[in-house]
C-alpha cells in the first residue's frame, strides 16, 4: 500500500495520479489462448528477465549468461549460451522482430565471475537478439548475427566518472552501477500509439551515505540508431561503437534503491510505465519494491536534488517532496511484461530441487490498479 513520505506528500500524488486507475482495477476478462504460466529451466544463474511474443506464442527468457526461446507450454525451441558478461532484463518489439537486453561487462561485485575479462575497463552494452533466426539450442553468443552489440556510451560515462558532493570526492556520478532494465514505449509526454522507443535504465549503488543516487535514470534511444551501430561479439575485445548520447535522459525520483531498477515494462493499455526495484534501505523513506510512471506526463525541467555537479536543469519525474508513488510487491524484479488488458506475466524465479538448475516460472496476475489494497497483482490460480 501507499504511504506518505515524512514531510512530503507522496500519497496524494499518488492517487491523483492513479484517480484514473478505477478503469483498469475493474476485473478484466482473462486472455483465454494463454496458460497460467509458463516454466523454463536455466542453469547456475537466476532468471533476469522475460518477454512475451504473443503473435507467434513463444517466451524469452534471461538467465544471466543465456538466453532461452520456449513456446507457450515450456518447450526449448533455441537457446544462446557462453554470453560473457550479465544478461539482464529483456524486452521483446514486434516492429522488428528482435528482443532487447541490457548487457554489462563490468570490473565489479557484479561482474565478478561473469566478466573477470573487464578488469579496469568496464562497459555496458544493448543485446539485440534475432529470435527468429534462433532456432537451435546451444547457439554461441560469439561471431553470430543473431546476437548482436551497441554500447550505451552515456551509461560508461557516468559509471567513470568521478564527482565531488560537499567536498567528498565520489566514484560513478548519480550512483550508476551501468544499466539493467529496458522497456519499449512512446516518448515522455506522448500517448500510446505514438512511436516507440527503447528505454533503458541505470542500475544504480544503494550507498545510503551519499544523496546524489534517489533518482533512476533512463535514458531513451531510437531503435535505427542502434541497429546501426550493432556488431556481433568477439570475445576478448570491447566494441565502444554506439549512439554518443541517448535522444532523452530522464530523472524519476523514487529515493534509494539496491541496484536501480532491475526490470521495467510500460502497459499500453494504462498507459503507464512499472519500475521494479529491489528495496532501499535509508530509513527516512518507505524503500517501495515498485513505482509507477504515468508516460503522458511531461517532465518538468529543474535542477536535481542532491546532485550539484549537475549544473543545468535536466527531465525530472517527481521529486523529494512529492516522490513518484509505489507499493510493496516483491515479485517483478527477476521479469515482468504485460499482455494487455490488465493481465501481466510476472516471473517467479527458484531452483528445481532434482536438477538443482534455476528456474523460472512466468505466472500469469491480474492487475488491480491501486484501490486500497496492500496488492497491486493478483495471481491467476
Amino acid at each position: 500500500m501507499m504511504k506518505e513520505f515524512k514531510g512530503g506528500r507522496a500519497l496524494l500524488l499518488a492517487l491523483l495520479l492513479l484517480a484514473g486507475a478505477s478503469a483498469f482495477a475493474a476485473e478484466p476478462v482473462r486472455p483465454g489462448s494463454l496458460p497460467s504460466a509458463v516454466r523454463a529451466e536455466g542453469a547456475n544463474h537466476h532468471v533476469q528477465g522475460i518477454a512475451i511474443d504473443r503473435e507467434a506464442g513463444r517466451m524469452y527468457f534471461s538467465f544471466t549468461t543465456s538466453f532461452v526461446k520456449t513456446d507457450l507450454q515450456g518447450r526449448v525451441l533455441g537457446s544462446i549460451d557462453k554470453i560473457q558478461g550479465h544478461l539482464g532484463a529483456i524486452t521483446f518489439n514486434p516492429q522488428d522482430r528482435k528482443v532487447y537486453a541490457s548487457l554489462e561487462c563490468k570490473d565489479d561485485v557484479i561482474g565478478r565471475g561473469l566478466s573477470d575479462f573487464a578488469a579496469g575497463q568496464s562497459m555496458f552494452y544493448i543485446a539485440i537478439i534475432d529470435v527468429d533466426a534462433l532456432d537451435r539450442v546451444g547457439v554461441h553468443s560469439e561471431g553470430t548475427d543473431i546476437f548482436k552489440v551497441v554500447c550505451i556510451r552515456e551509461a560508461g560515462a557516468d559509471y567513470n566518472a568521478k564527482v565531488t558532493v560537499e567536498g567528498r570526492t565520489l566514484d560513478h556520478a548519480l550512483g550508476c552501477s551501468g544499466i539493467d532494465g529496458v522497456t519499449i514505449a512512446p516518448k515522455m509526454g506522448a500517448r500510446s500509439g505514438s512511436r516507440n522507443y527503447l528505454y533503458v535504465a541505470y542500475g544504480i549503488y544503494g550507498d545510503t551515505a551519499r544523496e546524489d543516487n534517489n533518482y533512476q535514470v533512463l535514458l531513451r534511444y531510437d531503435f535505427r540508431a542502434l541497429n546501426a551501430r550493432a556488431l556481433p561479439v568477439s570475445f576478448g575485445t570491447f566494441y565502444a561503437g554506439g549512439p554518443a548520447h541517448p535522444l532523452d535522459k530522464y530523472f524519476i525520483y523514487t529515493g534509494n534503491t539496491t541496484w536501480g531498477v532491475q526490470n521495467m515494462a510500460y502497459d499500453p493499455s494504462t498507459e503507464h510505465l512499472f519500475l521494479s526495484v529491489y528495496r532501499g534501505s535509508k530509513d527516512r523513506l518507505p524503500n517501495y519494491d515498485q513505482f509507477i510512471v504515468p508516460m503522458w506526463e511531461k517532465p518538468v525541467r529543474r535542477m536535481l536534488e542532491g546532485v550539484p555537479y549537475v549544473k543545468k536543469p535536466q527531465k525530472v519525474v517527481g521529486s523529494a517532496a512529492i516522490p513518484v508513488p509505489g507499493w510493496y510487491f516483491s515479485r517483478g524484479s527477476t521479469g515482468l511484461c504485460p499482455v494487455g488488458d490488465g493481465w501481466w506475466y510476472i516471473s517467479e524465479n527458484g531452483r528445481d530441487k532434482q536438477t538443482g538448475r534455476q528456474v523460472c516460472e512466468a505466472h500469469l496476475y491480474r492487475w488491480t490498479g491501486f484501490n486500497g489494497t496492500k496488492v497491486p497483482f493478483v495471481r491467476e490460480p
